[in-house]
């Protein structure tokens, strides 16, 4: 067995009994989120389907290290981690700027987002997190450029405890597997009209230790310390005041699989760089005013103001010991005004969303530094893009049992961007150019058999995706071997979705089966030039040939077999082809898209016991082989085996008690068969098996 493993769950809530990740049953009306404090009127923009909750009760069983960590679970959704800290959900095929995180409704995208995973999702703490909300599909009706894949809500925790009585909760997590350490300490005081809640949390990532034919992996760990503040202020009984701070900074994130300490595991090949480590930073600040009981065009508003700011800066040392630095800087203006209202019409709620990013970039190659090194880093330097969109969605009844879900947006956006390095001529040029995109929705929801609460759910919705400066304009490193090069005459990629599903969320047995089908039209795709670079990297461009499609199957079961003992099952399948140029040759081929999520299936059984204080499940992950690669997946040897990643099976145990009013206990052991494996596409294996224990203390 691996040497003993112990993992003291970081600070979250007290805890509850594990839940379902289920969708919301609440039918008759949209999602709208309410704080936790005594007055109730913080409406959110309301979904247009229900989404796929993760809670608090899931975030604290499962001891979750990372934000895409916590969506691991979720049906059709595949968690790549290109390394230890640089983790990339793909929702329904999608993934980096194809996918959409909103955090307390603010959008963390920027016109920096590379396309393929990233590592940017990562840059939220998952331990100051209430709760995640999840939706699958193209969402560009409600959410604008970029919800193609579909688009997450994360909530940050708000003030707890009594009136007038400070509280807070300590925690600290070791794992000896994952070796890490993380501290977190909150504090918390909710007064008569303004509460408070201020939280920090440390780690410490070792080098992760795999299971029992890997061992250790060098070059896997780093450092990060997370801050965040909320104060929450009632100017009156319908008006409430937020404001919101929150600082992520991580240390060396090395990108392991490009260097000489990437593992042989299964014929995987090693990169050639001696280093080549990231330094990332992001803080958001928000001011936001909701407010309700209005009278007039709206019943409630919800306004927001906020500025955020990403830095990265990356230290590569070459195989030569030639080093270099790059990175850039992003300020984000972020407003926006949303309303809601409920009529005779239907259930409305419309807004505008307003953005600009301001840009600057630097590389820095030392004594090998030459005039056109000086123009740009990764991304175009000196460069702004704003985007503008307004959008509109009435939830309205077409029968006793039916409801339609209509939805229209309209986004424009303007890039100008003064320093961009010409890759031909080596000299700089500048971009201006404009982009504008639009997106119908149109869903349903229909209760097939009231009383045995069977509802058939579906629907078609678009999405789209305008060209940003990470398409426009990269000069730098991309996948395995490969050198992207500015792309400055491109279009706007659009997909269209169709669903169609089956669901009963009442009951002793509850279920939701499903079907999905998106048509890619006008991809933005990656494509050799033939070129060869001096440090023997393949040259690629981009166009706008990807037309292609996705499709698959989701299920989920849950029995309850008796008021204690339940039975779990989740699966998912998908397929998807795209065009794209495998070669240098100008000849395009369909091929199987990138880093395709394999047949992925959960099986669980859970008990409860009946004063709630005490909880034990087991649960087996299975993840088939995945096979149907592309032809950049089977050159990216350094991450992905000749022939694709191998499928596996993991057993994980955990039990929870509660030992006092505030203290609760958890332990269990996770990967209990000492399984050697890696999620498809990842550039680092998981842990291995290893004991996991955790205690939270309320004060």
């Amino acid at each position: 067995m691996h040497p003993l493993s112990l993992s003291l769950l970081a600070l979250l809530p007290v805890f509850q009994d594990p839940q379902d990740i289920v969708p919301n049953t609440d039918s008759d009306t949209p999602t709208l989120v309410v704080e936790p404090t005594e007055r109730d009127n913080t409406l959110q923009r309301p979904q247009a389907q229900f989404p796929i909750i993760v809670d608090a009760a899931k975030l604290a069983a499962r001891n979750y290290r990372t934000l895409p960590q916590a969506l691991r679970e979720v049906p059709q959704v595949l968690v790549q981690e290109t390394a230890h800290g640089q983790g990339s959900p793909y929702l329904r095929g999608f993934t980096g700027f194809n996918t959409m995180l909103l955090v307390d409704d603010v959008r963390l995208n920027n016109s920096v987002f590379r396309s393929g995973p990233n590592q940017y999702w990562n840059t939220v703490d998952a331990l100051s997190l209430d709760r995640l909300e999840v939706n699958l599909g193209p969402a560009s009706a409600l959410y604008g450029s970029g919800a193609i894949g579909g688009a997450v809500r994360a909530y940050t925790r708000s003030p707890y405890g009594e009136v007038g009585v400070p509280t807070g909760r300590l925690a600290y997590e070791f794992s000896d597997a994952g070796r890490f350490h993380i501290m977190r300490a909150e504090s918390s005081f909710v007064g008569e009209d303004t509460s408070v809640l201020l939280g920090i949390t440390g780690k410490d990532f070792g080098d992760v230790h795999g299971g029992k034919e890997v061992g250790l992996q060098p070059g896997t760990g780093y450092d990060e310390i997370d801050a965040d503040l909320k104060v929450e202020h009632w100017l009156d009984d319908e008006s409430l005041v937020v404001f919101g701070h929150m600082r992520v900074d991580q240390n060396n994130v090395p990108r392991t699989h490009k260097t000489v300490n990437g593992i042989n595991w299964e014929g995987l090949t090693n990169g050639s760089d001696l280093l080549r480590n990231l330094d990332q930073n992001r803080e958001l600040t928000y001011l936001q005013l909701k407010r309700d009981g209005l009278q007039g065009w709206f019943d409630a508003t919800t306004t927001n103001l906020s500025w955020q700011k990403q830095s990265e800066e990356r230290h590569r040392i070459r195989s030569s010991s030639a080093q270099e630095f790059q990175g850039f800087d992003v300020g984000t203006l972020q407003i926006f005004h949303h309303m809601f209202r409920n009529s005779d019409s239907g259930q409305w709620t419309y807004g505008v969303d307003f953005s600009k990013d301001w840009v600057d970039s630097f590389l820095d190659k030392g004594a090998a530094q030459t005039a056109a090194d000086n123009i740009q880093g990764p991304v175009a330097d000196d460069a702004d893009y704003q985007t503008f969109s307004v959008f509109a969605q009435n939830r309205f009844e077409v029968g006793n049992n039916t409801h339609l879900i209509a939805g229209a947006n309209y986004s424009h956006a303007m890039v100008n961007a003064d320093s961009v390095r010409d890759p031909i001529l080596n000299t700089q040029t500048s971009l201006k150019d404009t982009y504008n995109a639009t997106a119908l929705s149109l869903q349903f929801e229909s209760m097939i058999a009231p009383k045995a609460q069977v509802e058939l759910y579906g629907g078609i919705s678009q999405g789209f995706r305008m060209p940003n400066l990470s398409d426009l304009t990269r000069f730098d490193s991309a996948r395995s071997n490969e050198f992207e090069i500015p792309s400055l005459d491109l279009d706007s990629e659009h997909v269209t979705g169709l669903d169609l599903g089956i669901r009963n969320t009442q009951g002793r047995t509850r279920y939701d089966l499903s079907l999905f089908y998106t048509d890619i039209t006008d991809g933005i795709q990656r494509s050799p030039t033939g070129n060869v670079n001096g440090s023997g990297e393949a040259e690629i461009t981009k166009s706008n040939v990807g037309d292609g499609y996705v499709w698959g199957w989701a299920g989920l079961l849950d029995v309850d077999l008796t008021s204690a003992w339940t039975v779990h099952l989740d699966a998912a399948y998908q397929y998807g082809e795209q065009d794209t140029f495998p070669t240098s040759a100008p000849v395009i081929v369909g091929e199987p898209i990138d880093r395709m999520m394999p047949f992925t299936m959960h099986a669980g059984l859970r008990w409860n016991a009946p004063a709630k204080t005490e909880w034990a499940e087991l649960m087996i992950t299975h993840a088939s082989t995945a096979d149907r690669l592309s032809t950049r997946d089977q050159a990216d040897t350094s991450r992905i085996p000749v022939g694709g990643t191998p499928g596996y099976s993991v057993l994980d145990l955990r039990l929870g008690r509660k030992l006092g009013k505030n203290t609760d206990l958890m332990v269990g052991v996770e990967n209990l068969f000492d399984e050697d494996y890696r999620i498809h596409g990842s550039g680092v294996n998981r842990p291995g098996r290893g004991l996991v224990f955790g205690l939270v203390m309320g004060f």
